[in-house]
């Protein structure tokens, strides 16, 4: 039995984000310090193993996840 896709896109924009957040986002990524490491694999791995809609829905999650929990000190 084929599974039907989930269309996640179209409908109401619920997140925005500005340039700055997302120049932040890929210069961590691109960094070559652990923290950068340790993603560029996380999304090697997700890349590698799940489907266009479970990354998105993967990616959709967490971002609603990081604005619902409190910042953490750093």
């Amino acid at each position: 039995m084929a599974v039907k896709p989930i269309d996640v896109t179209g409908g109401e924009s619920v997140y925005c984000f500005n340039q700055a957040q997302l120049k932040g986002a890929f210069d961590l990524a691109a960094a070559q310090d652990e923290s950068g490491k340790k993603i560029r694999a996380e999304i090697e791995r997700l890349e590698g193993t799940f489907s266009r809609n479970e990354r998105a829905a993967v990616a959709f999650v967490v971002i609603d996840r990081l604005l619902k929990s409190p910042a953490p000190n750093e």
